[in-house]
């Protein structure tokens, strides 16, 4: 047999499996990042969110009038 005929396969076979060894690897890390998310959130300890820039924009209208 050719070298070619024996190799090419098992090449094929080993890159299969190399992806599909990061394809689950991702999706097990997304899983886990998104289970920390929702532990993080049940905890109130998740992300805050600053002032909007229309509540910015009538506080400093309000300090304005207030000074006036």
């Amino acid at each position: 047999m050719d070298a070619m005929q024996v190799g090419l396969p098992i090449l094929g076979i080993v890159a299969v499996a190399a992806i599909t060894f990061y394809a689950v690897s991702f999706a097990e890390i997304r899983e886990k990042s998104f289970r920390d998310l929702e532990d993080s959130e049940s905890e109130n300890v998740g992300f805050k969110s600053s002032m909007s820039s229309r509540k910015r924009r009538a506080s400093r209208k309000a300090e304005k009038q207030d000074k006036f």
